[in-house]
């Protein structure tokens, strides 16, 4: 083996090693940017740049019921448990559009360990072709889990189409895989603070 072929491949073993020795989960505590866009590769790669970890003063008075920040334009949501021990970041789906983002503090109402759906007065307008209702399972636009809000038709939720996440694809909901929001489900509470920014 020629030596420009033994540093390469040397050089990719280290990598390789180094990149999978380095590599938290999502959901994981404080992850870093490079490893998100790591992560993504081979699923979406939508503005992995933007993940950054934030710190919860700026947004909440407290971390009373714990807290929930949904950064819209990076597409990320943040989770700080009551006692501040626990951080995560997880990416998220978002609106398709302006008219359908919804901004502002709200909180969580109800948390549904099997949630099914009937599309909005509105989405029946815009698309009349769509059943009037689905039952919880893998067709379920809701994913595994949902965290209801105080707004009407609000929810963060789970998908079974992983390509939503990272982009703007929804009717006014923030989806995460259904990974996240099983284990975000088990984080929150009925009364754990929301703010969409």
């Amino acid at each position: 083996m020629s030596d420009a072929k033994t540093t390469l491949s040397r050089r990719g073993f280290i990598g390789a090693g180094l990149a999978v020795a380095a590599a938290p989960a999502f959901g994981q505590e404080l992850p870093n940017t490079v490893e998100m866009e790591r992560q993504l590769s081979g699923t979406v790669m939508r503005n992995a740049s933007s993940f950054r970890s934030q710190d919860w003063q700026p947004y909440f008075d407290s971390l009373t019921n714990g807290a929930i920040l949904v950064d819209i334009s990076s597409r990320a949501l943040h989770y700080w448990s009551p006692d501040g021990m626990t951080y995560r970041l997880y990416p998220t789906s978002v609106p398709l559009s302006e008219d359908l983002t919804r901004r502002g503090r709200t909180q969580v109402t109800l948390k549904d360990p099997e949630p099914d759906w009937r599309p909005t007065p509105a989405m029946r307008q815009r698309n009349p072709e769509w059943p009037d209702y689905v039952p919880p399972g893998p067709n379920n636009p809701l994913g595994t889990r949902a965290l209801h809000l105080s707004w009407t038709y609000y929810r963060i939720h789970g998908t079974h189409d992983t390509r939503k996440i990272g982009r703007r694809s929804s009717n006014g909901c923030i989806g995460l895989y259904n990974e996240h929001i099983e284990e975000l489900y088990e984080m929150a509470k009925v009364g754990t603070q929301v703010l969409l920014i």
